[in-house]
């Protein structure tokens, strides 16, 4: 599935499958401007780091574009344009990874011409694209392995080819246990308030053929407790220098129920998901969104008129609850400082 991240030439746009939709109806989302692509980030059209990260090459290019018609310097528009696709969403390491990396080619071409910069721009965001779909097709590989045949593994939130350019990194381990010809089943999260395991995980993997029953979040204890899960598999949006991972909301109880229960936890992601800069999970900002995804379920309101609500994107999981940080340069194991430093040396 790689079809949710499409770049029109014809359009000049990124074509993105609206994700807030699914699985009801497919619709699709066309971002031209900077405006477009901070929107589509921030209403979560798009989601999931890696899948944030590709949306953000693709919208230097498109900012590039939009400078090329502003009065005034070009050069101090387009960083202006940068800063707010960068700050757009402050969780996710791979939204400012692919903005810097933008910014580096650009430092590195010196004096360039705006349009050979958007030529050159471009031609990277379709790099980092089709290079997402190889990374998770390697997570696939090595997290595969580590899967049992006949193994029922439960997920959290979306971490598939929608949290992605194709593929999957969490969903990746699935379909890749799957391709190595191993019966998986899976038990995936609701994950309230937005849902991304009952909506698109179970989305994904019915349209994959993949056995997959939702389950409440306050039923992991029970789940676990019965002998119905054999594995945890979960994404992350910002994997921090001691291997602390940060996840969607209710990723580190579930780790503390596979403690409890002796159930091995991993967590699946590319390397430029881990942020050599940030020391701890505890360091990583997490995002507080609208209260309204709490509030209401679509349109209909389930809370009391005045009552206030938390609305914490994230948690991070300490890093003693992970069995193993499967990458697409294989498999980190405690101590994990020690395997993250050797992986960027």
């Amino acid at each position: 599935m790689t079809e949710h991240i499409q770049f029109s030439s014809e359009k000049d746009a990124l074509v993105l499958l609206d994700q807030r939709y699914l699985p009801g109806r497919e619709d699709w989302f066309d971002c031209k401007t900077t405006e477009d692509i901070c929107f589509a980030l921030v209403v979560m059209v798009v989601r999931g780091a890696p899948a944030i990260g590709v949306t953000a090459a693709y919208g230097c290019y498109l900012a590039a574009r939009e400078a090329q018609g502003m009065d005034g310097d070009w050069k101090e528009n387009l960083r202006g344009l940068l800063d707010k696709i960068e700050n757009a969403r402050p969780t996710a390491v791979n939204l400012r990874w692919a903005v810097r990396e933008m910014r580096g080619i650009w430092d590195a071409a010196g004096d360039v011409s705006l349009e050979d910069l958007c030529s050159t721009w471009l031609a990277r965001a379709k790099e980092i694209h089709a290079g997402d779909i190889r990374m998770c097709e390697l997570i696939g590989k090595f997290g595969g392995e580590l899967m049992d045949d006949g193994d029922t593994v439960m997920t959290h939130c979306n971490a598939g080819a929608l949290a992605t350019a194709g593929y999957g990194t969490a969903l990746g381990v699935i379909r890749g246990a799957v391709d190595q010809g191993k019966k998986i089943k899976v038990i995936a999260n609701e994950t309230r308030p937005f849902l991304q395991g009952a909506r698109l995980t179970a989305y994904e993997l019915h349209r994959d053929g993949i056995e997959v029953k939702v389950a409440c979040d306050n039923a992991c204890a029970l789940l676990m407790k019965k002998g119905l899960v054999d594995k945890v598999v979960v994404g992350a949006d910002r994997i921090a220098a001691n291997g602390d991972a940060v996840n969607k909301i209710g990723t580190y109880g579930v780790a503390l129920l596979a403690r409890e229960f002796g159930i091995p936890f991993y967590v699946a992601a590319p390397v430029y998901t881990i942020d050599p800069e940030t020391p701890t999970g505890d360091d990583v900002p997490i995002e507080d969104r609208d209260p309204r995804e709490v509030t209401h379920v679509g349109d209909h309101q389930i809370t009391p008129d005045g009552v206030e609500v938390y609305n914490l994107a994230f948690d991070p999981t300490p890093n003693e609850l992970i069995a193993g940080i499967i990458t697409e340069k294989g498999v980190l194991t405690a101590p994990y400082d020690e395997a993250i430093a050797e992986l960027f040396r």
